[in-house]
């Protein structure tokens, strides 16, 4: 559904969701090729991609300020940005928290929850650019369900991860570190089905 004049949510929504992607892509890279003294550089172009996120959040809620009548509710509109920008936040926090707790290597199965997360990210940019025809797509549908399944995928990674990080070792630093990490990089998938979740009952209320 394009607007024919004026702002364009839909877009503006596809834009928001590329911050998550580019976030995600630049997660997974760094965790791939991990070198602790690169975390400073890597948090500040993660950091730079979160501004710009929020930036662009911001456009949106000064055009609804102004918006006479929005395409869809408002309520709805600041819902799903703030869900989408969410996803961002919560893909820099799995950064934040690796580089605040002076993490020196990485735990071989991160590397699958970070490419979960950036398949979670491409999803929620191509449920995003689907969304712009919502009212007469045939594959939105698919696309929701797909992101339910990752998110799941995700709690069962997440859950194989606890407990390969408590059979292997009784060292409470250690413990205390990766358990918080490892919420956080649980968190960013939720965050993924949350955006599915509100695309789903905004669908619904019109439709």
């Amino acid at each position: 559904m394009k607007r024919k004049k004026g702002f364009n949510y839909f877009e503006a929504f596809v834009n928001l969701s590329k911050y998550s992607l580019s976030s995600a892509e630049i997660l997974h890279k760094t965790m791939t090729e991990f070198k602790s003294s690169q975390l400073p550089n890597r948090v500040k172009e993660m950091h730079e991609i979160e501004h710009s996120a929020d930036l662009a959040k911001h456009d949106i809620m000064n055009h609804l300020v102004k918006e006479f009548l929005p395409p869809i509710e408002r309520e709805d509109i600041i819902t799903l940005s703030q869900e989408i920008d969410d996803v961002t936040d919560s893909v820099e926090d799995v950064l934040l928290f690796i580089n605040m707790f002076n993490i020196k290597s990485i735990r071989a199965e991160v590397l699958k929850f970070t490419k979960l997360i950036s398949t979670c990210c491409k999803s929620v940019y191509e449920l995003m650019i689907e969304f712009q025809n919502f009212k007469h797509s045939k594959s939105l549908h698919n696309k929701i369900v797909e992101i339910n399944r990752l998110e799941e995928e995700g709690d069962g990674l997440y859950m194989e991860m606890m407990r390969n990080l408590y059979s292997s070792t009784k060292d409470p630093v250690e413990l205390m570190t990766w358990t918080e990490i490892l919420h956080r990089l649980e968190k960013c998938c939720d965050n993924c089905e949350d955006v599915a979740d509100i695309i789903e009952q905004i669908v619904m209320k019109n439709s």
